[in-house]
């Protein structure tokens, strides 16, 4: 057998790997049934490897399955659980056995056990048969742990702090920064940043333990001196009053026989925020309180909590000033060595006071927790000043400094991180909100090591005062710093895609669209990572495609559903941002392109990964945010909000100008309608399914009415939001919809293919061109750096996306809202994503548009199946693909091609009637599996 080289030998070569594999398998005996057998490659549960805080009833779990065949798949499964490993690997599945199930479903298959027990791990596995029904073979042992889901569960523990906080002192929601002097002397007190700990003896062998805890606003816990897990700004965020979220852990191998030591430091985060420094919110929910339940299980069957309570002793911590919006100020002075360790002497310290708890219920944190997850050193050091120097990092991003510093004791350091730097080479926080800085007390002549633990910036920069970077010229004997590195913190969900392309420019863009994810990708889809730190909604959904690309949110977006139904009020509408953790006013309040994240998320999560669970769970609050809608309109026209907010007019940007309001606002009403009438039709609600479908039909009649001008062919100003808007939500009449379209493309190609659509309208632009066939426009508007746009920006020196198509200085320079673009380089690029009607990715869209100079491009993605890849290119006489496609799926692929071209799949021609052709593009139909395609 030859291997053709050249541009496609890599994939050639693969796919006769495989072939010489199978042949060589025969030889040895083993038969093709046995090769061509599933396995199972991931196991999840709650689509989480090995998750804790599991519910007790209606857990689902999931799989992924490879073979070394094409076109296999599962006809049946068997999960088993088990209350122990030893059980399990017994065969003793004294928890659940499903038995052999006929089914294909590998996707959040429900569990049909009976309800578990709080505080317990449970051991699970699965076997699947193939399409020939041989059996895989056991999966490995998996886990899970059940979270505490009542009081009782809590088993007596309590809240505990240093100090309360007087209810006529409490201050929530939070006041925005222009009306804090109306608090009086609220949001004045800085919050002790307190210490806890607790000692207690193990005498007899361990079996298993487990710890629930949670801080707030954020803590940090250790046992016996070590930190237990990874997270950054522990627990993620949530509005205080509805949400509690607590943290649970394994913590078996962290205690030891005799005495042990639990050590909790709390922080303020959103809980408490007072108005010293930079501050977009005051907010007074409590001061920084805990509570804690470690359940140990010991091998002879008796079990024993450590519980929060009074008996606790707290302390100040050398943390003297934390916020998640001014910085926060550190005295190594302070410091009490072994305060978390079992033979520390806590005399000094007081007994912790038994406060009032939050009023908002205790629910396990499922999402992946935000981590350190990246660091840069410095790429050059600037003296703009007398002992003043500026450090740059080369990359703007989301988090903190570790600083190494020598020096004498009481020294002070004080480093200010910012995105930007003035004309005089210092740090500009100007946009970014103004004072931000750390402060550093050494507390000896040795070296030093420090970086904050409750608060994060965005920033490039960090400008140091107070100390220098070698001993020469150091007249004043100030501190030395052997070390300034950038910490980045982010997410910890798992990277999902990836996408690469043979225009340089455009793989410039995906990196900086994708540092503005990483930035902004917290507990909650953030704006920015320094100024507001607040989840606006509007971005979460008009961004949400290009960040699924790009990252697994399934835990992220459900949590952002539950932040939804806590903010929503009781007449319906959902305000703009979600924690609620200030009351805005006007637009900012109340905008339906902002509010419909309500409508739009649980419906993406249930395309995205066939979550049929959270459509159920928010349902509710869908139809009730629609309801709302009607109250608000005029003859099905909506007219408030802030509309297509940044678009790119004569001024500065803020609010829509280009656009009507009425336009944006009344086209996502009605996308609205449209998605609670689908939703209705998932969950058999017959009659809400008719009620939304004729509210839709109002509304687009209406719409069609007052906006559309049935001479020209024309929507409202003709803006590309105008005009987008309309044709992807589907207000165009079929009869019209090919000279809308025609009028958009002409348009822009009169505006000298500039970009114009704003935060809204940019999604629905780069969508309606697509989907009409114009991707060729798309790829001019935004191969370019001359105008307003990604690459205007980059040839500004940005490093991550920018709030405005011009990359002003006065505004953030680490913005993910204008980054639709991304969504487009995978689907259509790259060529992934799903047709119409599929969810889970089950039934696959290959669709490469090889538009422009591209002559190449690869993209990856994670569905719920598994991995789908594909790698293309093309030259004057061909076009090729390489693609997988996951078992359990299959795909349509479409291909360019001409009347007379001849495809080939893995070298075999394909015959014309298994070819669908239609205006140059030739699609065929693929099951599972691994293929080489040829256009020639």
């Amino acid at each position: 057998m030859k291997i053709k080289k050249g541009k496609s030998s890599l994939f050639q070569i693969t796919i006769y790997n495989k072939q010489v594999i199978f042949l060589l398998l025969m030889l040895m005996g083993i038969t093709y049934n046995t090769f061509a057998q599933l396995k199972i490659s991931t196991v999840l549960c709650e689509n989480k490897i090995n998750p804790t805080g599991v519910a007790l009833q209606k857990i689902r779990f999931g799989w992924e399955l490879t073979s070394m065949e094409n076109a296999q798949y599962q006809t049946a499964y068997q999960l088993v659980i088990a209350s122990s490993k030893e059980n399990l690997q017994a065969g003793n599945y004294d928890v659940y056995n499903s038995d052999i199930v006929k089914s294909g479903h590998s996707v959040l298959v429900e569990y049909a056990g009976n309800p578990l027990h709080a505080a317990q791990m449970y051991f699970w596995k699965l076997q699947v048969w193939d399409k020939k029904n041989i059996a895989s073979g056991w999966c490995d042992d998996q886990q899970f742990i059940t979270g505490l889901f009542s009081e009782k569960d809590w088993s007596a523990a309590r809240w505990i702090g240093y100090e309360q906080l007087n209810d006529a002192m409490r201050v929530a929601p939070g006041i925005h920064e222009p009306f804090a002097e109306t608090l009086g002397n609220k949001c004045i007190q800085r919050p002790v940043v307190p210490l806890f700990r607790k000692t207690f003896a193990i005498k007899k062998k361990v079996k298993k333990a487990l710890l629930f805890v949670t801080g707030l606003g954020q803590y940090e816990l250790s046992i016996n001196g070590t930190k237990t897990g990874t997270a950054f700004l522990a627990p993620g965020w949530t509005y205080f009053d509805k949400t509690v979220l607590y943290n649970t852990f394994d913590v078996t191998q962290q205690l030891v026989q005799g005495k042990n030591a639990l050590g909790v430091i709390v922080g303020n985060g959103f809980y408490n925020i007072n108005r010293e420094r930079y501050f977009k919110v005051v907010s007074a929910f409590g001061m920084p309180a805990m509570i804690c339940r470690l359940k140990i299980m010991y091998e002879d069957g008796a079990t024993e909590d450590i519980i929060s309570d009074a008996s606790w002793k707290t302390s100040p911590s050398p943390i003297t000033y934390s916020s998640i919006y001014g910085g926060e100020d550190y005295d190594a002075r302070l410091e009490q060595i072994g305060w978390n360790t079992p033979l520390f002497d806590d005399t000094k310290w007081i007994q912790s006071l038994q406060v009032k708890p939050p009023l908002g219920k205790l629910l396990p944190e499922q999402d992946y927790p935000v981590t350190l997850m990246d660091s840069f050193a410095v790429k050059k050091i600037i003296h703009p000043s007398s002992n003043v120097l500026l450090f740059d990092f080369s990359q703007n991003v989301s988090g903190i400094v570790r600083l190494k510093v020598r020096g004498h004791k009481g020294q002070v350091i004080k480093l200010i991180p910012a995105e930007l730097i003035s004309k005089n080479q210092m740090a500009n926080q100007v946009a970014t909100g103004n004072p931000y800085y750390f402060t550093y007390t050494l507390k000896s002549d040795k070296a030093e090591i420090w970086q904050p633990e409750f608060t994060y910036y965005g920033f490039r920069y960090v400008q140091v005062e107070g100390a220098v970077v070698n001993t020469s010229g150091n007249s004043l004997s100030l501190p030395i710093i052997e070390q300034l590195t950038s910490l980045h913190n982010r997410n910890a969900n798992p990277v999902n895609g990836s996408f690469e392309c043979s225009n340089p420019l455009f793989n410039r863009i995906y990196t900086l669209i994708n540092w503005a994810i990483k930035s902004n990708m917290q507990s909650v889809i953030t704006d920015c990572p320094h100024r507001e730190k607040l989840s606006w909604l509007e971005q979460d959904y008009l961004m949400g495609n290009s960040i699924h690309y790009n990252n697994d949110i399934y835990q992220l977006y459900r949590k952002l559903v539950y932040d939804l139904m806590d903010a929503q009020y009781a007449e319906g509408f959902v305000p703009d941002i979600a924690p609620e953790f200030v009351v805005f006013e006007g637009g900012f309040l109340d905008s339906p392109e902002w509010g419909s994240s309500a409508v739009i998320l649980p419906w993406q999560l249930y395309e995205w990964y066939g979550d049929k669970d959270i459509l159920q769970t928010a349902y509710a609050m869908a139809k009730k945010y629609v309801d709302y809608l009607q109250t608000k309109s005029t003859g099905h026209i909506l007219s408030h909000g802030l509309g297509d907010w940044f678009d790119y007019g004569p001024n500065q940007p803020g609010e829509a100008q280009l656009t009507p309001k009425a336009v944006t606002a009344t086209s996502i009403y009605y996308y609205d309608a449209v998605l609670v009438s689908k939703m209705a039709k998932v969950l058999n609600e017959k009659n809400d399914e008719e009620k939304y479908r004729q509210l839709a039909a109002s509304i687009r009649q209406s719409f069609n009415k007052q906006f559309f001008n049935g001479k020209t062919k024309v929507y409202s100003t003709g803006s590309q939001t105008a005009m987008a808007m309309p044709l992807s939500v589907g207000l165009v009449d079929e009869k019209n919809k090919k000279a809308v379209l025609n009028n958009l493309v002409d348009s822009i190609y009169a505006g000298n293919k500039a970009l114009t659509a704003g935060d809204i309208g940019f999604h629905f632009l780069v969508k309606a061109l697509d989907e009409g066939g114009a991707s060729q426009l798309i790829f001019d508007m935004n191969n370019r750096d001359d105008v307003p746009g990604y690459g205007f920006q980059l040839k500004k020196g940005a490093t991550a996306l920018t709030e405005s198509w011009q990359g002003l200085e006065d505004v953030s320079n680490n913005h993910l809202m204008l980054g639709h673009i991304m969504e487009w380089f995978y689907s259509s690029l790259a060529g992934i994503s799903q047709e119409e009607g599929s969810v889970a990715f089950q039934k696959i869209k290959i669709r490469p548009q090889p538009v422009g100079v591209i002559s190449s491009a690869k993209g990856s993605f994670h569905s719920p199946y598994g991995w789908i890849t594909t790698d293309w290119k093309k030259d004057k006489n061909s076009f090729s693909l390489h693609i997988q496609i996951p078992v359990n799926a299959s795909a349509n692929i479409y291909l360019p091609s001409s009347v007379s071209s001849k495809i080939y799949k893995n070298k075999i021609l394909v015959a014309d009637k298994f070819i669908k052709k239609n205006k140059g593009i030739s699609q065929i139909s693929v099951p599972s599996g691994e293929y080489f395609l040829e256009v020639k």
